[in-house]
């Protein structure tokens, strides 16, 4: 029986690889595509990741087994380890945004992730949607099948009861791997399969489908929206990404909050709840002229520039970053920024001046007062130039500045000021180079 069903829910998918936890569910599911690839899916090209959070004594010894567990059927099998950040909305979500994107990023071109989800885990997902008072998207919960990175990901077991799994690993005699932290109430999954879902499964038993069927009833609610917003959506978002302010200004509330949950979705943003939405609106797109507002959604943000929204990775801030440079070598920039590069030769790099005997060189991110750049009549206030070179603040201060001494005498790749020029025909020139990361 669940051969059959793993078979309708493949298709023509042959190379997939299994998120591995060693749980109950998921040795159900690498088990019997093991026995589908050694019965009428000879061509089933299937390996295992196993991901290990490091948030149990046992985590070792988890990954051990799993690991003897693919040996004995011939699988090959792939460890993963993550560091998983409290702070990131909380353990749950964290250990599940660290081990998604674990997973991502070891996927091979043209292979299907497929992970071991049932009916219960709908509905308790259902549940904790609902307990957060989401709408129409959130209920939807989980889809049977959605992508990550590019990668199609498959959940073949999404209709199928917890005791169906549980009957398929007693008739082959399976052994799996018991997470002690299961046991534990106090987290909201746990509390609702532990002490929530047996009530009400013993007064309603079919509660379960029940709930996956409003699940199914929403996300088609949630896909007809889609279909209908889709063109004014293409209309406010640029090549960039950016979300245009100006567009969504006139729209109801309820329009406006629609098309910037799909700009987000579009963009790989967690779902965001009602309040967040109507902070991006009133915080970010709605804040003073003059401000530079922005909206910290895990490790991401929202920002807004010349009345448009962006988003954004959270990144480290280079303010206090300061490279002592001699300049006759290239220097690699921190955070993939690129490379820096002085040819003593012209060409078609930005000419200035090798530093004096007296002037120490140094490459920093950030600057202040007033900047005479070549080209302008006058100094002017290094934010108003910002503005001018319409620079978005997020992006000024990932640009290598120049200085000698304390005057800046370039910004790579955009300017150079007077303090880089010489009347003196004997000062030798230098011409800089800044070659951007490609990642």
């Amino acid at each position: 029986m669940l051969a059959e069903h793993l078979i309708r829910q493949l298709g023509e998918t042959r190379h997939v690889c299994v998120a591995f936890s060693g749980g109950l569910d998921s040795t159900v599911l690498l088990h019997a595509l093991v026995q589908l690839r050694a019965g009428i899916m000879p061509d089933l090209q299937l390996r295992a990741m196993h991901v290990n959070h490091g948030l149990s004594a046992y985590a070792q010894h988890w990954t051990q087994s799993c690991q003897a567990q693919c040996r004995q059927w011939q699988v090959e099998f792939v460890p993963l380890a993550v560091e998983v950040d409290a702070r990131d909305g909380g353990i749950e979500a964290a250990a599940r945004g660290a081990r998604y994107r674990a997973l991502a990023e070891n996927l091979l071109p043209r292979e299907t992730l497929l992970t071991a989800q049932h009916l219960d885990d709908q509905c308790e997902t259902f549940l904790l949607a609902l307990k957060r008072g989401s709408g129409p998207a959130g209920l939807s919960s989980m889809s049977a099948v959605t992508r990550i990175a590019g990668h199609p990901v498959l959940r073949p077991l999404l209709s199928l009861r917890r005791e169906q799994l549980e009957a398929y690993a007693r008739e082959h005699r399976l052994r799996w791997v018991d997470d002690d932290s299961n046991n534990d109430a106090r987290f909201d999954r746990n509390f609702l399969r532990l002490e929530v879902l047996p009530l009400l499964s013993a007064r309603w038993p079919h509660f379960a489908a029940a709930t996956a069927r409003s699940a199914s009833l929403c996300a088609e609610q949630e896909s007809l929206l889609d279909e209908l917003l889709q063109e004014a959506l293409e209309q406010l978002v640029d090549a960039s990404g950016s979300l245009s302010i100006t567009g969504l200004g006139p729209l109801s509330a309820a329009r406006r909050s629609a098309l910037i949950r799909r700009w987000l979705a579009q963009r790989g943003a967690t779902m965001p709840s009602r309040e967040q939405l109507q902070r991006i609106w009133q915080e970010v797109a709605q804040s003073r002229e003059d401000a530079d507002p922005q909206l910290k959604l895990g490790a991401f943000c929202v920002r807004r520039f010349r009345q448009r929204l962006y988003w954004l990775p959270l990144l480290p801030s280079l303010k206090e970053c300061v490279i002592e440079w001699s300049g006759e070598s290239p220097l690699l920039l921190p955070q993939a920024l690129g490379t820096l590069q002085m040819h003593d030769v012209a060409d078609n790099g930005m000419p200035l001046r090798k530093p004096r005997a007296e002037e120490r060189l140094s490459v920093r991110f950030t600057a202040s007062g007033s900047v005479h750049k070549v080209g302008r009549d006058r100094s002017r206030q290094i934010k108003k130039l910002w503005q001018e070179l319409a620079i978005a603040p997020w992006e000024r201060e990932r640009i290598p500045l120049i200085f000698y001494n304390e005057k800046l005498v370039a910004a790579a790749g955009l300017f150079i000021t007077h303090d880089a020029l010489t009347t003196d025909p004997s000062e030798e020139t230098w011409w800089l180079h800044w070659q951007k990361s490609t990642l």
